[in-house]
């Protein structure tokens, strides 16, 4: 049996240590030598060791991350319609060769979490039939001077090997996190070693030619490109920025689809109405909404997803889990007409907006009131703005109307009104008309007080004048814990 060289010198220091003891020679200084130099050899040993994700899609059974179609993406069509064009660039190569085009040498995928950059980057890989090498930025940087940098030169070294051992002519290098690889330089005074990492990346990316035997292609994914260097987004290195957003109505619908094909639905199911209802979803809270639902169905014992399953899902994903607080019978009854107030403000603003009002609690909140998802909006008026504040600053005034003082429940929706109030001065929206960044903090606080006093009257004229409505939702609320839209608007239409 053939044994590796440091399998022998492992057996000759042993045989040396027990050949001192047998001398009598104490050995006790040569075993602490021995173990600290072993230490170290390891210590070093495992930062110097790169772990790079390696797949060829193309292969079948190929082992650590399954292929993924660009079909297997929803939501995102623009998105893939751009990132396609630009891997074209590796695919046509006789085309670009006989145009003089330069390579295309790194596509940057800009976007929030859980939109999909990391899925788009693995069907890049099938899409041009190449070898894909995965990394994170954080596998890179290391206390240790030249650790990072010898990293980076092992990653495009092994996509070059990789492919040539597939025989394939392109290779795919996907970078995860760039931004903490990548960040402007000059920023960490204290060593330069991220700055030497990002002088090697850059190094690696200015040499990747059109007349290499394997054509090298650098995808990058980070949703913080403000951080990023200069140097990696000049033409030539990162030379398109593809914008890999939250998707749209239908863009949710289809990813939905796409989540629910290997799933039972019942025929109560309505898809369209939980793709508009996740406004702001990315493609992972989508995921995550189909994923829960299931789970509700397997805990009821149900063979089909029914659409209660997908309600108590998307409230899961939106506030957290049903909690086991205890609050004292004053506490739910202050809850109780917290949420009612915000009910009552929700249906004056947009009648039949209430989707479901509750005292249970879920995550950070003891109650809270769920409104239907309406068509996606970007843009707000003036006076949508200021409905938005009279929903906020509901609760606090029911509960003063109920209690006479405010609670430190309302704490969190003070705050949602004073972002609101202050996204109405700097849209030259105010009484200040067009005003500038640099706005005096003193006229920008009274401003934004004064629009929430004026919000607040009109809040407690509207529900000191719906008092008894207020009385009656707030004590069935208490009884029944949670309510419908439908219920609660047949409540209100009782004291009519």
């Amino acid at each position: 049996m053939r044994c590796s060289l440091k399998e022998l010198a492992i057996g000759v220091g042993l045989a040396l240590v027990v050949f001192l003891a047998w001398l009598g020679i104490e050995i006790t200084p040569v075993i602490l030598i021995g173990g600290l130099v072993l230490l170290f050899k390891f210590t070093m040993d495992n930062r110097t060791n790169s772990r790079f994700t390696l797949v060829e899609q193309k292969r079948a059974g190929a082992g650590v991350i399954p292929d993924v179609d660009f079909s297997d993406i929803g939501g995102q069509e623009v998105a893939k319609r751009e990132f396609k064009e630009a891997l074209d660039f590796i695919r046509l190569d006789q085309d670009v060769r006989r145009l003089g085009i330069r390579p295309l040498k790194g596509i940057l995928l800009v976007g929030p979490p859980g939109t999909g950059k990391t899925l788009m980057a693995k069907a890049a890989a099938g899409y041009t039939n190449s070898v894909f090498i995965a990394a994170a930025g954080s596998q890179f940087v290391e206390m240790y001077a030249g650790v990072g940098a010898q990293r980076v030169r092992r990653l495009f070294s092994q996509a070059y090997a990789e492919a040539e051992k597939a025989n394939k002519q392109t290779a795919i290098v996907f970078i995860d996190e760039i931004d903490v690889l990548g960040a402007k330089r000059g920023k960490n005074s204290g060593h330069m070693e991220y700055d030497q990492t990002l002088n090697e990346l850059l190094t690696q990316i200015d040499g990747i030619t059109v007349n290499q035997q394997v054509r090298l292609l650098v995808v990058g994914a980070t949703n913080r490109v403000d951080l990023l260097d200069p140097a990696l987004l000049r033409p030539g290195r990162f030379d398109r920025i593809v914008r890999v957003d939250l998707p749209d109505k239908q863009g949710r619908l289809q990813i939905l689809k796409i989540h629910a094909k290997d799933k039972p639905l019942a025929a109560d199911v309505d898809l369209d109405k939980i793709a508009q209802a996740t406004f702001g979803f990315s493609g992972a809270h989508l995921e995550s909404v189909m994923n829960e639902a299931a789970i509700y169905a397997l805990r009821h014992k149900r063979h089909e997803i029914t659409n209660q399953d997908l309600k108590e899902a998307l409230e899961k994903v939106m506030l957290g889990e049903k909690l086991n607080r205890s609050p004292s019978d004053e506490e739910r009854l202050r809850v109780a007409y917290h949420e009612t107030g915000h009910a009552l403000i929700s249906e004056k603003v947009c009648a039949g907006s209430v989707a479901s009002v509750s005292i249970i609690s879920r995550g950070g909140a003891l109650g809270y009131m769920r409104q239907h998802g309406r068509d996606d909006q970007y843009l707000y008026t003036k006076a949508e703005l200021l409905d938005r504040i009279q929903l906020c600053m509901a609760g606090a005034v029911a509960e003063e109307l109920a209690f006479g003082e405010r609670s430190t429940g309302a704490a969190g929706d003070v705050e949602q009104a004073a972002k609101i109030a202050k996204q109405i001065v700097f849209a030259g929206l105010s009484d200040l008309g067009v005003v500038t960044q640099d706005l005096p903090g003193g006229i920008l606080a009274r401003t934004i007080a004064q629009i929430i006093k004026e919000q607040e009257r009109q809040v407690y004229d509207y529900l000191a004048k719906n008092k008894s409505r207020m009385d009656l939702a707030a004590r069935k609320l208490l009884e029944e814990e949670t309510l419908s839209g439908d219920q609660f608007r047949r409540i209100m239409a009782q004291c009519a």
